[in-house]
């Protein structure tokens, strides 16, 4: 197994008890928000596991989670805001033209002329779409560019770089908002 396989990677987190039943209830992160229950045993950063799902069933923006070992209802709710992680060799293998949002981070960021630009801190999406957000090279302020195609042509995991085009618009402060 590699080094990436080993790795935690956050698929959930705890939003505190369900009930007094010893439930709890998560969110999920996942692409298909049900296959965060898919890849076993739920674990803290420290690889703890925290959660064994027997079944998960959908609720409003989450999910009501019956554990094999279900807590009080107070342990949940310390619990609450905890990240919830499975091991990455028990994600699915993805094709050729697709990554996990995780295996970018980290990633050195550069140009299309290949000059590094900075490191990749994060990905995010707040509901329009991915965002990629790059901790710059000169310690400025970090920037937001869109996971797209356009902006992000080139991601290439085994040389441990990224290719952002028109780095320096995103990065512009002054630029107007559009209306």
């Amino acid at each position: 197994m590699s080094a990436s396989e080993d790795k935690l990677v956050v698929v959930a987190v705890i939003l505190g008890a369900h009930g007094v039943r010893g439930d709890v209830r998560v969110k999920s992160f996942t692409e298909f928000p049900e296959d965060a229950f898919a890849y076993g045993v739920l674990r803290d950063v420290e690889g703890v596991v925290l959660i064994d799902p027997l079944k998960a069933r959908p609720a409003k923006d989450h999910f009501i989670v019956a554990p094999k070992t279900p807590k009080q209802k107070e342990d949940w709710d310390a619990l609450k805001g905890t990240l919830l992680h499975v091991s990455r060799s028990s994600l699915p293998e993805i094709e050729a033209d697709e990554v996990y949002a995780n295996d970018l981070i980290g990633l050195v960021v550069v140009n299309v002329a290949g000059e590094e630009l900075g490191r990749l801190k994060a990905v995010h999406n707040f509901g329009a779409g991915d965002l990629i957000e790059v901790e710059p090279a000169n310690d400025a302020k970090t920037v937001f560019v869109p996971f797209t195609e356009e902006d992000v042509p080139d991601v290439d995991l085994s040389a441990g770089k990224i290719v952002v085009t028109m780095f320096d618009l995103w990065a512009d402060e002054t630029t107007e908002p559009l209306d």
